[in-house]
């Protein structure tokens, strides 16, 4: 959804709302379980936050808080939803002199111990008023082989919208920015809680 201006609490509440009983905009729903989807622009980064089950513990609450959309420049449209499986939030950005209010819902949660990588996140996927349609996955990642902590961002996504298509450029650039700015936020979680 794209406004002039800035959405009330209650105008996100109710799209939110209407967005819930949505479908998801793309098809592969839960894709990135595996693998990325064909066609899509891939983006995945991954940032080191430390060492042992301390940074662990720390990284978890971390995703439970949202605190990977901690970067100053994004709203994210509910902070206290809790991370399961059919939530809906909202992604409000200021986009030159307009807003853009993006619906997405919790595909999956991740909490499993495989090997010797203990895994802690959840997926989520856009819904049909959605500016791109795709995946994002955020986790964190214990490797006990080496005691280290990760954070894990995958973004799977393509222009949906017109406007997304024509300033497909801007796009890439502003995800590009959130994954820089979201693994600089868990950083920041992590790092300076321990």
């Amino acid at each position: 959804m794209l406004t002039l201006r800035r959405p009330s609490d209650g105008d996100i509440t109710a799209f939110l709302d209407r967005q819930s009983r949505g479908s998801f905009s793309y098809a592969g729903v839960g894709g990135t379980r595996s693998s990325a989807p064909i066609g899509y622009n891939v983006d995945h980064n991954r940032v080191r936050l430390g060492e042992g089950e301390g940074a662990f513990k720390r990284a978890v609450a971390a995703v439970r808080r949202w605190e990977m959309f901690n970067i100053g420049w994004v709203t994210l449209c509910w902070p206290q939803a809790p991370i399961e499986i059919g939530q809906c939030v909202g992604i409000l950005i200021p986009l030159y002199g307009l807003w853009s209010l993006n619906a997405c819902r919790v595909i999956y949660t991740i909490d499993a111990a495989a090997d010797e990588v203990r895994r802690f996140g959840f997926a989520y996927g856009t819904l049909a008023d959605h500016m791109e349609s795709g995946e994002e996955r955020f986790s964190v990642e214990w490797h006990r082989g080496d005691d280290s902590v990760w954070y894990d961002l995958l973004a799977c996504s393509r222009p949906r919208h017109p406007l997304a298509r024509l300033g497909a450029p801007l796009s890439r650039s502003l995800q590009r920015r959130f994954a820089r700015d979201s693994l600089q936020a868990m950083i920041r979680a992590v790092c300076h809680e321990g």
